[in-house]
This record gives structure tokens, sequence and C-alpha cells, in this order.
């Protein structure tokens, strides 16, 4: 146990919750549990209403096709054979979450993603982008990995994993996985009757992830080893991750209301950490010289806007490490630039909203966002 205070789901402010496909799918009538599924719009609902952002990563579209297309002689498919279910199961899994979410005023938005958009730079932006805007527009972002192009060998092979990968990606406070248990115990409790559960993880260490086990039979591809994976990628980035039981009506108002369940707290040095890796792992591609207002703006806490930028010098693309420097030559901070080298040019000097007009396409509002910054400790004298 831990004398650190549990996360509470009705304080956070941006939140993942991750959805298999047992908990979708009704295996009888091979159709969504549509009063279930109506359950949760109504949770994310609620959570939204006190403030709260909700990205949701379901799985199910596999499942949902497998009797449409008679798919149901062999428990593993063919890769070209899950493609094609992918393919026909996403309509109906949007179409599911749609209708849900409707039903409370919330559109929903459909995002197909594979591990190049997680994990290549410029496909992350770029998704991250998207989900940003999706958030600040009101929508529901609906997130399913894109088996109908993913190959064997690229491919995360669960949603848990990716669950973690967008909690990450969107600097998400708790990531929720709802499952068919309700936590993480010291054995399986199937199998073990003097299992224990774990209220709390604090700290991932090897005797808790020796506790994953093999992925359950059925549909689901994932388990308690990959629930525990995605809890290590998770906390590492700063963000708290529960398993809680998903299969009773309402699970997410559940867990909101005390709940049984697991919390992984997030690491204490993960924001640090990523901070030490921009101002320190990389070299810069290029410089953005600032102006004395700007480097005011820095310190207390703000982006890198255009218009505080005088000068931009090297060659480099949108995402690259570039170092920021003061009128007097001195490095100041670093970031990773949401602009390639010629854009950041045309724009540097220029109010945020003559982008567009600029470049033709609206981009980011800032050349360095705040959460891709690091301000140096000390101030380093420009090289020779």
């Amino acid at each position: 146990m831990t004398d650190t205070p549990l996360p509470q789901l009705r304080t956070a402010q941006r939140v993942v919750v991750k959805i298999g496909s047992a908990l979708i799918v009704d295996p009888e009538q091979a159709a969504p549990r549509q009063a279930w599924l109506d359950s949760v719009a109504q949770d994310i609902a609620d959570l939204r209403a006190q403030g709260t952002e909700v990205v949701v990563v379901s799985s199910g579209a596999i499942a949902l096709a497998r009797h449409q297309l008679g798919l149901t002689t062999r428990r593993v498919l063919r890769l070209e054979e899950k493609q094609a279910a992918a393919s026909v199961g996403q309509i109906r899994l949007a179409q599911a979450w749609t209708d849900a979410l409707s039903r409370y005023s919330l559109t929903a938005a459909q995002l197909l993603l594979t591990p190049d958009d997680t994990e290549h730079r410029d496909r992350y932006l770029n998704a991250r982008a998207s989900l940003n805007t999706l958030l600040a527009l009101g929508c529901v972002p609906i997130i399913n990995e894109n088996d109908a192009i993913a190959t064997t060998e690229i491919r995360f092979g669960d949603n848990d994993r990716l669950a973690a990968r967008v909690a990450e990606m969107i600097n998400a406070d708790q990531l929720v996985l709802l499952s068919d248990i309700d936590g993480l115990y010291t054995a399986d409790p199937r199998n073990n009757p003097d299992a224990r559960h774990l209220p709390v993880v604090a700290e991932l260490t090897d005797s808790i992830e020796a506790m994953g086990g093999a992925p359950p039979p059925g549909y689901s591809s994932g388990g308690m080893r990959t629930k525990l994976m995605a809890a290590r990628i998770a906390t590492q980035s700063g963000c708290a991750m529960a398993i809680t039981q998903g299969q009773p009506l309402h699970p997410l108002t559940r867990l909101c209301d005390g709940g049984r369940c697991t919390w992984f707290l997030p690491a204490t040095d993960a924001r640090s950490a990523r901070k030490s890796w921009i101002a320190g792992s990389l070299t810069p591609a290029g410089q953005a010289v600032i102006d004395d207002g700007a480097v005011r703006a820095l310190t207390m806490g703000s982006s890198l806007l255009p218009a505080g930028v005088t000068t931009v010098t090297g060659d480099f693309d949108r995402g690259d490490l570039i170092a920021v420097m003061d009128q007097h030559g001195n490095r100041i901070a670093c970031g990773l630039t949401a602009y390639a080298a010629d854009d950041a040019r045309r724009i540097a000097g220029r109010q945020s909203d003559e982008i567009e007009g600029l470049l033709g396409w609206q981009g980011a509002d800032e050349l360095i966002h705040r959460d891709d910054l690091v301000l140096l400790t000390r101030v380093e004298p420009a090289a020779p």
C-alpha cells in the first residue's frame, strides 16, 4: 500500500477508456450489447458534464462481423479474414457508438490507428492534433487499431497497449481498462482461492509483472499480461491507470463511486524524464531566435508563438528538435517544432491568425507547444 492519495475519476481532466470485444458484443446475438453501450454513453455524458474529456478505445469490429461473414468455425482467423471482418465490422461498431452517444447529444468520431501512427513522429503529431481538435470541438473519439490494413508483423495485436499509447499521446491523466476482472490479483483468482486483490500498485516491479498470465480464451487477444504492458506505458508517461470490472451497467459511474479496481500510480518523475529527453538526447536541427517579450512569456509557462520569433535558421522538418535563442545569443530552451524550417521562416514575427493566409493552410497556433518545450536550467551561450 501507499500513502499517496488514489486517483479519482471524477476529478480527471482527460480520460482514455478501453473497452474489449467481450464487453461490446453479445456472442449469442452477434450484435452490440446496446443496453450496456447506452449505459456507458450516459456515463461518458456525465463525465463530460463535469468537464472531463473522454476518448474511447473500442474493440469489437471483428467480433461483430464474424457471424455475418460466416467466419465462426475457427477460433483463430487468418490475417486476410481478420482484415475482411474488420472492414465490415468497423461500420457496425461505429454506428453502434454513434447511436448510443447521440442519445445524450454527443458526437462520435472514428479514428483508426496503427503502431506507425503512434511511433513515427509526423504521424504521431498529426494523430495528436486530430484528437485534440476533436476534443476541443466536443466530440468523443472512438479509436481502434486499423486491422483492415495492419499486417501481422506491424500491429499492436491488442487494444490495451493501443489505449496506453493514445493516453501517452494526448497527455491523458487517467486510463481506464474495462475488463472481465476487477483488477490485479497476486495469482489467477479463477484457479487459486488464495489469490489476493491488489487495490493499488505504486510501482511496476518484476514481481508485479510476473503476475500477468496468458490471454483468456474467446475473441479477446488481451489478458492481464497486456494490461500490465499497458500500465508500464501509461505510468511512465505520467498517466494513472485503473483496471476494473466492465460487465455491469454504468461501469464508469461505478468506478467514480468507489467501485473495486486496481489503480496503477504514475511514475513520479515521468514528466521530467520526457523533458530530459527533449533537452539533452537530440542534436538541435535548427534555431529560433526570439525577442525579450517571448522570453518572458516562456518563463511564465507559455508556448512559443510565431509572433515572438525574429529569426529562424537551419534545415528541419516538423517534429524536429530546435534550439530557442534569446537576442544575446544565449540558448534558453529547446523543443519540438510544429513547422518545418521554410514554413517557420515564413510565419516568424507574424500573428497566429495570419498563418493560414501565409501558408495556405491552417496549422498549429504555436511554433513550439509548451508540452514540447523545455526551458534550460541555466542559460547556455551560443556556440562560436
